[in-house]
């Protein structure tokens, strides 16, 4: 069955790096979107990236562009974000999910109701 499992998330301090890993199991994920997805306590869950394919594009919300890198490592079946830069605004628990076409237009696959399978998340801290 279709699992994925988010890790890496902790405690950093602003500016800092952080790499987030999500390892896909019961499919292989090179024809697939998978997207990132953050929530902050009492804020609705809110898209940060999508990589519609091994080979296709990548999309990001404004809010991380620049700071944060997504990639694809085939032979592990994994998703990483990289986060750079962090700021005390990105903490979140951070998500990795699978659903959505990755021929679906931008709006799609950044939104988070469009996503059927999800990891169990991982908390992300940016704090002094």
């Amino acid at each position: 069955q279709v699992q994925l499992v988010e890790s890496g998330g902790g405690l950093v301090q602003p500016g800092g790096s952080l790499r987030l890993s999500c390892a896909a199991s019961g499919f292989t994920l090179d024809y697939y979107a998978i997207g990132w997805f953050r929530q902050a306590p009492g804020k609705e869950r809110e898209g940060v990236s999508c990589s519609v394919s091994s080979d296709g594009d990548t999309y990001y919300a404004d809010s991380v562009k620049g700071r944060f890198t997504v990639s694809r490592d085939n032979a592990e079946n994994t998703v990483y974000l990289q986060m750079d830069s962090l700021k005390p605004e990105d903490t979140a628990v951070y998500y990795c999910a699978t659903g959505p076409s990755p021929h679906a237009i931008e709006t799609v696959l950044l939104d988070p109701y469009e996503y059927d399978y999800w990891g169990q998340g991982t908390q992300v801290t940016v704090s002094s």
